[in-house]
């Protein structure tokens, strides 16, 4: 039977690689072809966010517009973090994304995004002083957490709280340091957070694990933990200098 197509883009997501790596097991020289993009994927990560650090990592939906109120709130958020002197990351994308970087620039901050390639390509917002357009989630993951030290969350969908709960769960198991995880938005993350207190009661996490988050609407405590950060591991802006054999720049 043959598979209907569409113009949603459903021919191409399908066709994608990561697609039929999935679909089971494969040739070694498909595996070992994989095994290679992945790498490159990741090289290329480090090369333009080699300069980017010290980050914190703001993450939130894509479809929320400039009229929505989160978005000035992030907005706002977002350049009182910039002045601590972070680099304000995202994945890239429009939405409150775009409200964070955009904020960063607001206060002559730097502003980098790692975007993700789609079916229906997401385009890089406009107030990025540099980004990454990467094919694998697991990849962008990896390189959002690898530069941040902290973790803000505004609202957003499926993917947001894959990214709470990655970095969550990093600190949780030791493989990264305690770094700030802040849930900004009480109203629009009450039934999360009731949710998490039901893992509590029922002892499938720890009691200590509460206290890996904080969940806030006022910027000015979200800010007071985040600077805590800096004083805490003593963060200054990376001294690395590009190299011009290397074709590198910031």
């Amino acid at each position: 039977m043959s598979r209907p197509s569409n113009a949603d883009g459903i021919d191409n997501f399908m066709n994608l690689p990561e697609i039929h790596f999935l679909e089971g097991p494969s040739s070694r020289w498909d595996n070992l072809k994989f095994v290679a993009n992945i790498a490159w994927e990741f090289i290329r990560g480090f090369r333009a966010l080699h300069f980017s650090g010290p980050c914190v990592a703001v993450f939130g939906s894509a479809r929320f517009t400039e009229s929505n109120p989160y978005y000035g709130t992030t907005r706002q958020l977002s350049a009182e973090i910039a002045k601590l002197g972070f680099t304000i990351m995202t994945g890239g994308g429009p939405g409150l994304m775009e409200a964070a970087n955009r904020g960063a620039r607001d206060v002559g901050g730097r502003s980098v995004g790692c975007n993700i390639v789609l079916p229906m390509e997401q385009q890089h917002n406009p107030y990025l002083d540099k980004w990454v357009n990467i094919r694998y989630f697991f990849v962008r993951k990896t390189l959002l957490i690898k530069y941040s030290y902290a973790f803000v969350i505004v609202p957003g969908g499926f993917g947001t709280l894959d990214e709470l709960f990655e970095a969550m769960t990093l600190i949780q198991t030791g493989k990264i340091k305690d770094f700030p995880v802040i849930i900004f938005g009480r109203e629009f993350h009450q039934e999360l957070v009731e949710h998490i207190e039901k893992m509590r009661r029922l002892k499938t996490i720890s009691e200590s694990d509460l206290q890996m988050f904080l969940v806030t609407d006022s910027i000015d405590e979200a800010v007071a933990l985040i600077r805590k950060t800096i004083q805490k591991y003593g963060l200054t802006r990376a001294q690395r200098k590009p190299s011009r054999l290397l074709g590198e720049r910031w």
